[in-house]
């Protein structure tokens, strides 16, 4: 997946946590992330294709704490504000089924 530059998933925006540097040891943490990691890349691509900058907001593949694969929504304000008032609008017009 890119973006708009080399290093797209840090383009201005802190995509880390406090729990973030927690590992235990023997929990498969790569298997969470690859799943995260496909569902975030597919989210990006609709991103892409709807107009956002993966600078402004972005989905970033995570693991919790057990190893689960986390997607997390990351962006400015304005730009989530924007993405939530899209999505509503496509709730509104199908009756907020899919």
């Amino acid at each position: 997946m890119t973006g708009s530059g080399e290093d797209w998933l840090s383009d201005g925006l802190d995509v880390t946590g406090a729990d973030s540097c927690l590992w235990v040891s023997g929990v498969d943490y790569i298997a969470g992330w690859r799943e995260a990691r496909e569902a975030a890349d597919r989210f990006n691509r609709a991103l892409l294709g709807s107009g956002f900058e993966l600078s402004a907001v972005r989905a970033v593949a995570s693991t919790n704490e057990d190893g689960r694969g986390v997607v997390r929504l990351t962006g400015w304000p304005d730009d989530v504000d924007r993405l939530s008032q899209l999505l509503e609008t496509l709730a509104d017009g199908n009756g907020g089924a899919r």
